[in-house]
């Protein structure tokens, strides 16, 4: 027998893609019915409203991004692994419209979307034997991130029905001297579609500072909120524990595939300097690749120049989905939703499948939802809540009533019969 002396990295086998929301995704979409295509594919499983023409990027933005390719003025790479200065000071002035102190393009480092931000600081913050807190539910590359970088992961509870607010008592008895790296706040949330209040914010930081422990603050969906709680970043608290922000272009411009993100140091009083975290960014910033140089180009256009009336539309058009997709789920008995959802683009439902013949739990449900109606949901479990599902409403309102409609025809033929 032949030897060979590499192997797969074990690590990194530990967090396979099924842990993912792509992978679970794909599985369930592999179950799809390919021999009836007499019924399109409504996908409510996905976090990118892209491809419906209502949720089109502002002409502003697209002509930003040509202005940029014909300008030949970003066909290198950019001097710094860091990002382009005006686009970090384009980015520092944006995000500081919402804080009580100024941002500086130090205070910025430019990423491949939200998504390689988030890679970036678990690697930044695992140190040996360290653990860090995740929500629960919680987007699921902060889990597998930290599994392949050797994290311990503990999870702390969202609360149904209080607005999915944190539990500040979980937190409290999880974290211990080893609680080094980190709190995840995800706001306005994914999974949930919650929006946390100004109070709610302050308790977390106050609650970090006592732990000693910064927090990371992803916000993704800034300012994609419709309900009675404004957007409020948790840099606001800043002066009270060192915050590490994640964010990117991707959902309040609809333009995921642009990949331009940011990880921003909202710290005035200078802890993750102190503390070697800003060098460790920088350092490890330098060994990855860095978003399309062109796309940087045009980002300060973009920031300074998209009126209001672009995000108001998008804005209406979220409300009006809330309101449809909370709406059509109350009508299905085995479905209960704790929340109207008031921010991002989901909404997490606990399913019922002692009410369902047939049905096993979520997982079941959705793999099951896919062959028999093609509708694709994902299942809670690929967020830590086993027997909820995560129901995206960014689509076209009349793929959405046509999605719901069909998964309370579901329901319905699978309900057991008394």
């Amino acid at each position: 027998m032949e030897r060979w002396n590499f192997g797969a990295n074990r690590e990194v086998m530990i967090a396979p893609s099924g842990t993912t929301v792509r992978g679970v995704l794909k599985k369930i979409m592999e179950n799809l019915d390919k021999d009836d295509p007499s019924r399109p594919t409504v996908p409510l499983g996905h976090g990118d409203p892209s491809p419906f023409p209502c949720f089109r990027t502002t002409v502003l933005a697209e002509d930003a991004i040509v202005d940029a390719v014909r300008s030949a003025k970003f066909n290198s790479y950019p001097p710094t692994m860091l990002g382009l200065l005006p686009a970090r000071r384009a980015i520092a002035d944006y995000l500081s419209h919402d804080l009580p102190y100024t941002l500086t393009p130090d205070d910025v480092f430019l990423t491949m979307g939200c998504a390689q931000a988030i890679e970036v600081t678990i690697r930044v913050l695992a140190c040996l034997g360290a653990n860090i807190l995740l929500p629960r539910p919680c987007f699921p590359s902060y889990g597998a991130h930290a599994s392949s970088n050797n994290l311990e992961v503990r999870y702390f509870d969202l609360i149904p029905e209080k607005g999915w607010e944190v539990d500040i008592e979980s937190i409290e008895a999880l974290a211990d001297e080893n609680t080094g790296a980190m709190m995840v706040i995800i706001n306005p949330g994914n999974p949930c579609g919650s929006v946390y209040t100004h109070q709610q914010l302050k308790k977390i930081a106050e609650t970090a500072r006592k732990l000693g422990i910064l927090v990371v603050a992803d916000e993704v969906y800034h300012h994609l909120t419709f309900g009675t709680n404004p957007f409020v970043p948790m840099g606001v608290f800043g002066s009270i524990v060192p915050v590490l922000t994640l964010g990117s272009i991707s959902k309040r411009w609809l333009v995921p595939g642009w990949r331009l993100g940011w990880l921003v140091t909202s710290d005035p009083n200078g802890i993750l300097q102190k503390t070697k975290v800003v060098d460790c960014i920088i350092n490890l910033l330098n060994l990855i690749s860095h978003p399309p140089t062109f796309i940087q180009g045009a980002v300060p256009h973009i920031l300074e120049k998209t009126g209001d009336d672009f995000f108001s539309k998008i804005i209406d058009i979220l409300r009006e989905a809330a309101h449809i997709c909370y709406d059509r789920i109350m009508e299905i008995p085995c479905i209960t939703c704790p929340n109207k959802p008031v921010g991002s683009m989901f909404v997490m439902v606990k399913l019922n499948p002692s009410l369902l013949e047939d049905i096993i739990d979520d997982m079941d449900f959705c793999l099951k939802l896919a062959k028999e109606d093609s509708v694709i949901v994902l299942p809670g479990v690929a967020l830590g809540m086993k027997n909820w599902l995560r129901i995206t409403f960014a689509v076209e309102p009349s793929a959405l009533e046509d999605g719901l409609g069909r998964i309370k025809a579901f329901c319905q033929r699978h309900a057991k019969k008394h």
